[in-house]
């Protein structure tokens, strides 16, 4: 049952986070006005809301004019709800696994924005660290932890993409902010090994784009989404990854 309910909140936020991304991009209000259809205007009944089985219900296109609707919008119903499931298997009903399904799914609006846009909204990283701040309170609150190792990942994250982008000029501003809430969340070793994957991650892309002649050396590239990707991971398998790292040093 736990697994069920699970996978149906990732699927109803998964929807959320479609709104959230297409109003942000606009920076439209993301409370008003009700979900509607982009090119005619209807105000989308309940049944039209049901994530992904309202895109299959209605066969992918708007009730009233027939205007397509993008795949993309199932598929990011779909990807919020198996996270939450693999943070739910990780860490079951804990503080953890809520404070992470909140940040990945932040993660999530963050790197499709920068995707499509190349740009990191200042609102959403504002709400990062906002939510980071709340997580923390409870863990002291909780646990009795500390949150020193934290606020140093916060720096890292921030510094290091921070002199990146000044000596390279190859990245943008809103990499280090991403960096920076990502470090809040996972502390000094998690947002290292984040640093290192999402190098790693952005890497083998950049090269698999250039050599399909996608992208040219001076093309422009978003790596927010990599940073994204590669911190959801070390949340997830950090340790584990850090462990094996060490038995083969």
């Amino acid at each position: 049952m736990y697994t069920i309910f699970v996978i149906i909140i990732g699927l109803v936020i998964g929807s959320f986070l479609n709104v959230c991304i297409y109003r942000i991009e606009k920076e439209e209000s993301i409370v008003t006005p009700s979900s509607h259809c982009m090119k005619c205007g209807h105000v989308l009944k309940w049944f039209e809301l049901i994530p992904v089985l309202s895109y299959l219900f209605l066969k992918g296109r708007c009730r009233s004019c027939g205007e397509k609707i993008s795949i993309r919008y199932p598929i990011i119903e779909i990807f919020n709800s198996i996270l939450y499931l693999i943070l739910y298997i990780r860490f079951g009903f804990t503080i953890d696994f809520f404070k992470f399904a909140f940040l990945s799914s932040l993660l999530l609006v963050i790197g499709v924005i920068d995707y499509d846009t190349t740009f990191v909204y200042t609102s959403t990283i504002r709400t990062g660290i906002i939510g980071g701040i709340i997580f923390l309170v409870l863990k002291v609150i909780i646990d009795g932890d500390g949150i020193g190792d934290n606020i140093l990942g916060f720096s890292i994250g921030f510094i290091i993409i921070f002199l990146i982008v000044v000596i390279t000029k190859g990245m943008g501003e809103g990499d280090y902010e991403i960096a920076a809430v990502s470090g809040l969340f996972l502390g000094s070793k998690g947002i290292i090994l984040t640093l290192f994957l999402s190098i790693v991650l952005g890497g083998i892309v950049a090269t698999i784009l250039l050599i399909r002649r996608k992208k040219g050396l001076q093309s422009k590239m978003a790596f927010g989404p990599y940073i994204a990707l590669a911190t959801v991971i070390a949340a997830v398998w950090g340790e584990k990854i850090l462990e094996f790292y060490m038995l083969t040093i």
